[in-house]
């Protein structure tokens, strides 16, 4: 009885193991502003994912605006739209090494396959410089970056 309560325990900490290894990248404390409110009007930017950039690589806003990001993969891959500094995109990109099919489906983030569309409503609600790029292992490296200005 003690082996199967052992091993219902050591199961039950595997499975919950890449949940907390997700969790510690801070997807509820958001440094590039909040998620948007529907109820509320929005600037539409649409960002398209090719292989190795995104179009348009630089977006200005002011901040307080809130931003419909309409993303669409036109590439031949799977890839990814990560809001958040450069410094957190540099080390989610350490933990996406490790566990390389990582799904983002948060509100600052999405991974989509080719030909697919998501959109991210967001509001700008600190100033700065913050970058989306895609985690996915070597498309970062390959230029797969982007930069928000915010005024």
């Amino acid at each position: 009885m003690k082996t199967m309560i052992k091993l219902g325990l050591a199961l039950a900490a595997l499975s919950t193991a890449p949940a907390f290894a997700h969790d510690q990248h801070g997807h509820g404390n958001f440094s590039a502003g909040e998620p948007g409110d529907p109820k509320k009007p929005a600037r539409t930017i649409e960002i398209l994912l090719n292989e190795m950039d995104y179009t348009p690589a630089r977006v200005e806003v002011k901040r307080g605006e809130q931003v419909r990001f309409v993303l669409r993969n036109v590439g031949k891959e799977d890839h990814e739209f990560l809001l958040a500094t450069t410094k957190e995109n540099l080390a989610h990109a350490v933990e996406m090494k490790k566990h390389p099919h990582m799904e983002h489906d948060d509100p600052n983030g999405v991974r989509l396959a080719p030909s697919k569309t998501a959109e991210i409503l967001w509001k700008f609600s600190k100033p700065g410089t913050f970058e989306y790029s895609c985690l996915i292992p070597d498309h970062r490296d390959n230029g797969m970056v982007g930069h928000v200005t915010v005024k």
